[in-house]
């Protein structure tokens, strides 16, 4: 299990919150691994997984576009690439195989470096708009967006 700690804050909070709930996906992946696995609550977490990740990359980007963000399209490649990986992942879990230990690595390892690099990389230049001139139209522009992005 992943204890969530201040190494993988990027000092964005919306973005902080979101990879904490990421990482409770992980966990709920390692749980399964630990117990004895139920298909179908892996069914259930991988579908939440899928659904919740691009809700955060859709919202991420976004905020990237509006802080005019100049390396957006690699970041996208890499949400991309990492979608792509989930999707196939899940199609396997649907035909039966059980990936559950794949998944959790995969998981960890991609949190890790998508943090620690990526996330990182933009975090000065999103929180210096934020934080810049108008930082209440920003404010108002987030919540607008977090609603867009995410169901609940």
């Amino acid at each position: 299990m992943i204890t969530w700690s201040e190494q993988y804050e990027i000092g964005i909070p919306v973005i902080d919150r979101q990879h904490q709930r990421i990482v409770d996906y992980i966990n709920q992946v390692q749980g399964q691994i630990e117990s004895e696995l139920d298909a179908e609550k892996m069914g259930e977490i991988l579908n939440l997984l899928v659904d919740y990740t691009l809700s955060h990359f859709e919202f991420e980007e976004a905020l990237m576009e509006e802080a005019h963000y100049e390396h957006l399209e690699e970041h996208q490649l890499s949400h991309k690439t990492f979608i792509g990986q989930i999707e196939l992942l899940h199609q396997r879990f649907k035909n039966g195989e059980n990936i559950a230990e794949l998944l959790a690595q995969i998981l960890l390892d991609w949190l890790l470096q998508h943090i620690r690099d990526d996330d990182a990389s933009y975090a000065p230049i999103v929180k210096q708009h934020i934080l810049g001139e108008a930082p209440e139209s920003h404010a108002a522009w987030a919540k607008s967006a977090f609603l867009r992005y995410f169901k609940h």
